[in-house]
Formats: C-alpha cells, structure tokens, sequence
C-alpha cells in the first residue's frame, strides 16, 4: 500500500473559470520518499466551425427589412421637403397678405375721416327748414307731456297680528278698492 501523500495546488488555478487548472503537485511527506508526477500537458480542442446556412453563403444578398427601412426614410424625407416648401408658401402669403390688411386699414381711417367731414351741421339744418319745411322750437310753443301713471303697492302692516280672518278681511276690502275705482 502506498504511503498517504498531500496534495497542494498552485494558487494561481482558479475553480470555475475559464483559465486552465495546473494539475496538482505533491509535497513530500516525511514517511514517504519523494516522488513528483508531471502533468500531462492537455491538447487544446477548437470548436468546430458551423457551416454557413444558403442564406448565408450568397455574398450581396440584402435584407427585405433593410430594403422596406431604406423605402421609408426616403419616404419621410420627402414629406420633409414638401411640408418645408408648403410652409414657405404659406410664410410669403402671410406677409402679403398682412401687408394688404395695413393698406386697408389706412384706407378705412381716410373715409372716416372724409365722412366726418362730409356731416355739417349748419348744412343739416338748411336742408332740414328749407326742404322738409322744418322749423326750431320758439319758447311760446307749449311742450305737451303725458304722465303715465306709475304701478303701486301697498305695504301691510308687519304687527304681530296675523289672524287668518284679518288678513282675508283685509284682502277682500282691497279687491273691492280695486274694482270700485274702475
């Protein structure tokens, strides 16, 4: 039977990681001889290579999403343009138009004015006596002014009393007022 023997691994391996594992050396233990193992070096083993699909294999294929994505940036980038050429269009008109809107406004303020100017009283009055045979107001003519009666109201008393009997008393006196004045 062989001798017990320790095992010692180098502290550069590290468990769980790509990095190769040293094989483990062995310390002399003061009962056995010493007796030291090489490691076996390890072949390195390369994944194998897949084999390109067809799709794959054929150089210059493009992709149908790349294609539809080209198709739609152009697209948009036309709708760009043509909204900025509307909107130069609809800029020039704003102008032109604000420029004939202050045309106008000088123009409204000089017929007013020509209007104002075209009123003249003493002009009024002529027509007014000579043509519709008008004539002024002398302080001997009386000024006839007819008097509309105004609506009443009267007030009850607020006293304490409020029987049912004095009130429809006094509601029946005053229908019979109202009818007997007309």
């Amino acid at each position: 039977m062989e001798a017990a023997r320790a095992l010692n691994y180098d502290n550069s391996a590290y468990y769980g990681t790509a990095a190769p594992a040293q094989a483990p050396v062995a310390a002399p233990v003061p009962d056995v001889p010493e007796r030291v193992e090489k490691p076996v070096p390890q072949e390195r083993v390369r994944p194998k290579e897949r084999s390109k699909t067809a799709q794959e294999a054929t150089v210059g294929s493009i992709s149908l999403f790349a294609v539809f994505g080209t198709l739609l940036a152009g697209i948009l980038m036309v709708f760009v343009v043509l909204a900025q050429i509307n909107y130069n269009e609809i800029a020039s008109e704003t102008v032109r138009l604000r420029s004939q809107q202050s045309g106008l406004e000088a123009q409204r303020r000089k017929l007013e004015i020509e209007f104002e100017s075209a009123i003249d009283i003493k002009e009024v009055e002529r027509v007014a006596r000579d043509v519709i045979g008008m004539s002024r107001q002398n302080t001997d003519q009386a000024a006839i002014a007819m008097r509309i009666p105004a609506d009443s109201a009267q007030i009850l008393s607020s006293s304490g009393e409020t029987g049912g009997l004095r009130g429809f008393g006094s509601f029946i006196s005053s229908l019979l007022e109202y009818f007997s004045k007309k």
